[in-house]
């Protein structure tokens, strides 16, 4: 089952209860939801870290945790499913975000030249926010959407495999 393969990857319950920098949050960290491995739990965290993974927004991680404790999904996954965007994928991703917000906005989409300036960061981004803020919004949706049925189609496929490949009992009773 995928459990066993999730239970191997993600950090100990009383681990993380006992982090110095996690104790602060007392019994919020030990509602059992946020840590049980289920398909819904586990579909739910994967779909809402990928939704804040597309999101232009700093404190990615932060808030993924902050949603997870609120909607009580999983929150090791939910915190992990933001790492869709990292420093090699951020910059193609927010690309297309941009190109598909201004293709639904009717915007021509424009060249800019970025640097990493506060100059570029007043003058040139408040020009793209809205189609970037706006593409953004709709591929989170997408790959969240996708994500619960990536997750649900697999854990259904490997818990029939591992009904099928279980040692068949006879069960006949007289």
């Amino acid at each position: 089952m995928p459990r066993r393969f999730l239970k191997r990857i993600m950090p100990d319950h009383d681990t993380m209860r006992e982090h110095p920098h996690l104790r602060k949050f007392g019994q919020r960290l030990t509602e059992p939801r946020l840590w049980h491995l289920n398909r819904r739990s586990v579909s739910g965290g994967v779909a809402l870290g990928l939704f804040v993974g597309f999101m232009p927004i700093l404190g990615q991680i932060f808030i993924a945790a902050a949603l997870a404790i609120w909607l009580r999904v999983n929150l090791p996954i939910a915190s992990m499913a933001v790492w869709v965007t990292n420093p090699f994928t951020v910059a193609p991703i927010f690309f297309y975000a941009y190109k598909l917000g201004a293709w639904v906005l009717q915007i021509p989409m424009q060249h800019y030249a970025f640097s990493l300036s506060w100059e570029w960061f007043s003058q040139e981004f408040l020009n793209i926010w809205q189609p970037l803020l706006l593409g953004s919004v709709i591929c989170g949706i997408v790959a969240a959407l996708l994500g619960i049925l990536f997750v649900r189609l697999i854990w259904r496929l490997v818990v029939i495999r591992s009904w099928i490949r279980r040692p068949h009992k006879n069960n006949s009773r007289l």
